[in-house]
C-alpha cells in the first residue's frame, strides 16, 4: 500500500476569514510531488510573494494547533436541540408528518448533528444537491468554497411525499420507532438515481454495494432540509464510547497539546504494515520541526460490504494493537468515523478528508486506491490506484489539509517484517492482499510471522472461527415451514412454503435463487441458498 499525507497549507489571504482567532501561521503552497518526503531543507515554495526554503521557518513559528485549524465555513455545526428543549421538540415532531428513516439514513442524521459536514445544516436542498453532485463543493455566502464531494441526501418515495402534502415542517422517525429529528423548512426535489449514480461512481455497471444497498431501493423523491437532531445518536453496541464527534475530539487534541494531528482512516484491521506506515508518519513530522504529532486512527464506523470485517471485530483488533505495542497509546487517538462507505474512490475520498478537517486534523493519510473496490463486472480495479492522492492534492476546499507522499509497504521476506518496497530486490517482497488477509483468517492459516501482531491477529481468527460454528450449527434443510429471509441483503423478504434452506459460506447473505433480481421471492417447494 502506497500511502500519502496531504501537505499544503493555504496561502491564500482569506484562510482566517470566518473567524475572529488569530491567523493560523501560513506556509505558502507547494505543487504535488510524488517522490518521497526528503528532509524539509529541500523544499522551495512559492506565491505571489513569498518564496522561501521550508529550513528558514523556524520550527517555533510553523507549529500550528489544532484549536486552531478552522472548520469548513468557520465554525463547527451542532445540529443537537439542548437539553432543555428537548420535551417541546419531541412534542412538536410528535404531531407532524413523520418520515422512517433506515440504518443509513440514521448513520447520515449522526454525521449531520455532530458537524462531520460542517457548514451543512441538513439535508441537502436542491441547489446543494447540485452543486455537490457536479461541483463537489458548495458556494458559501461569502463566495469562497468548502470540499464536499459527496451528496448527502434524505430519499421519499409517492406515498410518503403525499402524506407530507403542504406541510413545511417533518419529524424523522428512527428504525426502532423513536423520534430522531425534525427537518425544517423542507424541499422535495426529484431523485434522478442514474444522474446520482453516473456522477459519484462514474459508472452505473450493476454490483455497486452502496447502490444496491441504498440508492436502488429507494424513493423517487429527495427531501432537504435543516435539521433539528432531538438527542445525540447512539447505538448502545457497546462501542459508542469511541464515537467522539469532532468538538469532542479537537479538546482531546487540545489536552493532549497536540501541535500536529494525523489522520489515518481504514475499514479493515490494521497490519504491521499499517503500523510502519503511521509511526513513520511522525517520525518525519517529528524531524520537520513539531514536537508532539497526534495519530488519529479513525476506522470507518457507518455501513460497509458484507465481506468486510465487522465493526466491533475491528475495534477489538485495533485495542490489541495498542495493548502490543504496535502503536503508541499516549500518541494515539482511536475513534469511529460514523459514515457510511460509498466505495466511489476519489469522489469519496475528498469527503474523507474534509470530514477530518473539521474534526480538527491538519495532516491527513492516504493510501493506495482509497475507497476504491475492484470493478463489480470486470477483472480490474474500478478506479485507477494513483488518483485518489492526485485528486486530493488539487481538489477545491482542501487547502488547508496537508500532504505528503509516502513509499508502498509490503512483507519483506528477508527481514521477515513489513518494510517499504525496495524495487532493486522486488523478488523479496509479498504483497498480501485484505483478500488473502481474510483468506489466512478464515482457514485458521497464520500469515508470515511479522505481518501483524498476535494479538490483533487472533481476533481475526476468532471471529472467523465463530462464524464458522455459527453456520455449522444451522440446519441444512428446513422442510414444511414457512421461511423468511433477506434476499441478497438487500431489505428484501423472501419467503417459501416448505421450501429448502440450504447454509454457504461463512458471512454470506441469503441469497434468492429466482430470476426476478430482488424484487422478492414467493415459491411453494421453492429453494433459497445462503
Amino acid at each position: 500500500m502506497s500511502l500519502t499525507i496531504k501537505l499544503h497549507i493555504s496561502s491564500y489571504p482569506n484562510v482566517n476569514h470566518l473567524t475572529n482567532q488569530r491567523p493560523t501561521k501560513i506556509i505558502p503552497k507547494y505543487m504535488y510531488q510524488t517522490n518521497p518526503l526528503f528532509k524539509k531543507s529541500i523544499f522551495f515554495h512559492q506565491s505571489n510573494k513569498l518564496s522561501s526554503k521550508m529550513s528558514e521557518i523556524s520550527p517555533k513559528k510553523r507549529v500550528i494547533k489544532s484549536s486552531l485549524i478552522d472548520p469548513d465555513g468557520g465554525s463547527l455545526i451542532d445540529l443537537i436541540v439542548p437539553e432543555k428543549d428537548r420535551d417541546l421538540k419531541s412534542l412538536e415532531a410528535n404531531n407532524l408528518p413523520k418520515i422512517r428513516l433506515t440504518k443509513i439514513d440514521l448513520e447520515w442524521v449522526h454525521v449531520l448533528s455532530e458537524g462531520w459536514a460542517s457548514p451543512l445544516k441538513g439535508f441537502m436542498r436542491e441547489n446543494e444537491y447540485l452543486q455537490s453532485l457536479h461541483f463537489n463543493s458548495l458556494k458559501l455566502n461569502d463566495g469562497s468554497f468548502v470540499n464536499m464531494s459527496l451528496p448527502i441526501v434524505l430519499a421519499i418515495d409517492d406515498v410518503t411525499k403525499e402524506q407530507i402534502g403542504s406541510s413545511l415542517d417533518v419529524s424523522l422517525i428512527g428504525p426502532d420507532g423513536d423520534l430522531v429529528a425534525i427537518l425544517r423548512s423542507i424541499e422535495i426535489f426529484t431523485h434522478n438515481k442514474e444522474e446520482r449514480i453516473a456522477r459519484t461512481w462514474g459508472t452505473t455497471a450493476p454490483g455497486l454495494p452502496y447502490v444496491e444497498e441504498v440508492i436502488t431501493p429507494a424513493g423517487n423523491w429527495l427531501i432537504g432540509g435543516e435539521l433539528e437532531v432531538l438527542k445525540p445518536i447512539s447505538y448502545n453496541d457497546g462501542l459508542d464510547h469511541y464515537r467522539l464527534s469532532p468538538d469532542q475530539l479537537r479538546k482531546e487534541f487540545d489536552k493532549r497539546e497536540a501541535d500536529a494531528v494525523f489522520a489515518f482512516q481504514l475499514r479493515n484491521p490494521v497490519h504491521n504494515g499499517h503500523a510502519l506506515l503511521m509511526n513513520d508518519t511522525r517520525r518525519r513530522l517529528l524531524e520537520m520541526g513539531f514536537k508532539n504529532p497526534i495519530l488519529l486512527l479513525h476506522p470507518l464506523g457507518g455501513y460497509t460490504k458484507v465481506d468486510d470485517v465487522p465493526l466491533g471485530v475491528r475495534m477489538e483488533q485495533h485495542s490489541k494493537v495498542l495493548e502490543d505495542g504496535v502503536l503508541d497509546p499516549k500518541t494515539t487517538v482511536v475513534a469511529i468515523f460514523p459514515s457510511p462507505m460509498h466505495y466511489a474512490g476519489p469522489t469519496e475520498v475528498q469527503w474523507h478528508a474534509k470530514a477530518r478537517i473539521n474534526a480538527g486534523a491538519n495532516f491527513y493519510i492516504v493510501g493506495r486506491d482509497p475507497a476504491g473496490m475492484g470493478h463489480p463486472t470486470e477483472k480490474r480495479d474500478l478506479y485507477d490506484p494513483d488518483h485518489g492522492k492526485k485528486v486530493l492534492s488539487m481538489a477545491p476546499g482542501l487547502e488547508k489539509l496537508n500532504i505528503l507522499p509516502f513509499r508502498v509497504a509490503a512483507y519483506d521476506t528477508v527481514a521477515k517484517g513489513m518494510s517499504f518496497f525496495d524495487p532493486s530486490r522486488a523478488k523479496d517482497f509479498l504483497f498480501i492482499s485484505g483478500t488473502k488477509m481474510r483468506s489466512y483468517a478464515k482457514t485458521g492459516e497464520n500469515p508470515p510471522d511479522g505481518f501483524m501482531c498476535p494479538g490483533g491477529w487472533k481476533v481475526l481468527v476468532n471471529y472467523y472461527a465463530s462464524q464458522q460454528e455459527e453456520q455449522s450449527k444451522q440446519p441444512a434443510t428446513l422442510m414444511g415451514k414457512r421461511m423468511v429471509a433477506a434476499c441478497g441483503g438487500k431489505g428484501r423478504a423472501m419467503a417459501a412454503q416448505g421450501g429448502r434452506l440450504v447454509g454457504g459460506g461463512v458471512g454470506a447473505d441469503l441469497a434468492c435463487v429466482c430470476k426476478g433480481k430482488g424484487k422478492g421471492c414467493g415459491a411453494g417447494g421453492g429453494q433459497a441458498y445462503a
